[in-house]
């Protein structure tokens, strides 16, 4: 028992030194991401290519729970018998046996359960095959592990998320992304924000076999869905509508920006999405050459409030002594229907009074595109980050720099990823209304409709 409080002091929050002493293993660089983000955070979502050792991360994930949780239920599952039996808990039997708390625990062919508490201090293993199997599973720390989550029926993944009621509950989703709908397709989409997500491809570790993946591309090639898949870790090309894939805003992300390309330029540009005092934002989107900074989102402002923000944030880039010094003037776009007109008239008004260096441009989403492609100037601005991203995926595979770089925002991924498009009968591209996006359960784009703005600006648009 000594070992055991040990673990239940020392590991509790350390899954990754748990690994090491407790197990005897190194994780690679992915696994340890991700299991520190198990021990901070309530959901995490993994999508992978084929042999990248996730299997063994959930069996260290299901031990480390299990060891260094009092009374913790562990509920380990997948589509099939041999998935779950063969595969699954095989390797939480092979690490279990050669680790330092081998004594403390027994292991069977559906149950793992601490030596002295059986009933109460166990992990188990549940095929996905009814929800029932899913229910009646309670713990104040209980961790539910699915394996091959995208081939998981929706039903089962419902009364799995049903089951996650207590203060330490858990939920880790590994796969590969086979599937473009269901739960674990989600939480890499809409409901991003609600998850750590991970992707993993054959590349990211040493476990893999090379030929096997070279067998791959040449068969199918390198821009096939079985490589997307099997390799890259992605989902298969979207059939869907919607307008930007997740694939680019990914990649958009990926690398920090170059600093000369801060300090270079000499223009802030502020997207201003604005709302008033219901449920929506006020989200104001700084960007300097093809960098996106980090957003500022404001709740429940006034027309004259939310003026004075924009002012405050565009005065604190003008006045900056340090990286951003070269910055000499600010062009705002603000999103001009609606409670946006008031804003706009306020900015104006302070701008010719105080003769500052602003000058505020007015967006009405409603008014004729220029671009004859768009059904409306909406569809055109969304259409303009849209073409941005997918130079930045076409310039990947030739190993240039990202056309734009994004900030980490899983709630401007989501955002970005959720709108919906459809042609019109005269071949133009409309976006799908924000009240439509309500009816889908989806929050109003304020966030992606600020950085739009901010990105709006052709042909010039770097400075």
């Amino acid at each position: 028992m000594k070992d055991l409080a040990r673990a239940l002091d020392v590991y509790y929050d350390d899954p990754v030194a748990f690994c090491e002493d407790i197990l005897g293993v190194g994780p690679d660089t992915w696994q340890r991401r991700v299991l520190r983000d198990l021990a901070d955070h309530p959901k995490v979502s993994v999508r992978s290519g084929q042999g990248v050792g996730k299997t063994a991360l959930e069996a260290w994930a299901i031990i480390w729970f299990l060891v260094c949780r009092p009374y913790a239920r562990v509920v380990a599952t997948a589509p099939t018998m041999h998935q779950l039996y063969n595969v699954l808990w095989a390797e939480v039997a092979k690490w279990l046996e050669n680790s330092l708390v081998k004594k403390l625990l027994k292991w069977t062919k559906t149950k793992i359960y601490m030596v002295g508490d059986e009933h109460r201090w166990f992990a188990v293993a549940k095929t996905a095959a009814r929800p029932e199997n899913m229910q009646g599973f309670h713990e104040d720390h209980m961790l539910i592990v699915v394996d091959e989550a995208s081939g998981i029926a929706d039903p089962i993944m419902e009364a799995i998320l049903g089951t996650l009621t207590g203060w330490d509950n858990k939920l880790l989703l590994c796969g590969n992304p086979n599937r473009l709908e269901g739960v674990f397709y989600d939480s890499h989409h809409g409901d991003r924000d609600k998850y750590r997500t991970h992707k993993v491809s054959s590349f990211d570790s040493a476990r893999t076999s090379r030929d096997n993946i070279d067998m791959l591309l040449r068969k199918y090639g390198r821009d096939s869905d079985v490589a997307r898949v099997r390799i890259y870790g992605d989902f298969p090309r979207s059939t869907q509508d919607a307008l930007i894939s997740l694939e680019s805003v990914e990649l958009a992300m990926s690398k920090p920006p170059p600093e000369d390309e801060l300090r270079a330029a000499s223009v802030l540009h502020v997207g201003a999405d604005v709302a008033r005092f219901g449920d929506d934002k006020s989200v104001f989107s700084p960007r300097v050459g093809a960098v996106a900074l980090p957003f500022l989102k404001y709740s429940k402002k006034s027309t004259m409030e939310t003026a004075g923000l924009i002012l405050q944030l565009c005065m604190k880039y003008l006045n900056d002594k340090g990286i951003y010094k070269n910055i000499k003037r600010c062009t705002v776009r603000v999103d001009d229907t609606g409670v946006g007109g008031g804003v706009t008239d306020r900015l104006n008004e302070v701008i010719r009074e105080e003769r500052l260096p602003i000058t505020v441009v007015p967006v009405n989403n409603g008014a004729a595109a220029k671009d004859e492609y768009y059904h409306n100037l909406g569809a055109q601005v969304w259409g303009h980050i849209r073409e941005l991203l997918e130079q930045t995926v076409s310039g990947s595979l030739q190993g240039k720099a990202p056309e734009i770089y994004l900030p980490q925002d899983n709630e401007m991924v989501k955002q970005l990823i959720a709108r919906r498009y459809h042609m019109t009968s005269r071949g133009k591209i409309q976006l799908e209304s924000k009240q439509d996006m309500k009816k889908r359960g989806l929050e109003s784009p304020d966030i992606a409709d600020a950085m739009t703005l901010a990105f709006y600006d052709p042909p010039t648009w770097i400075y």
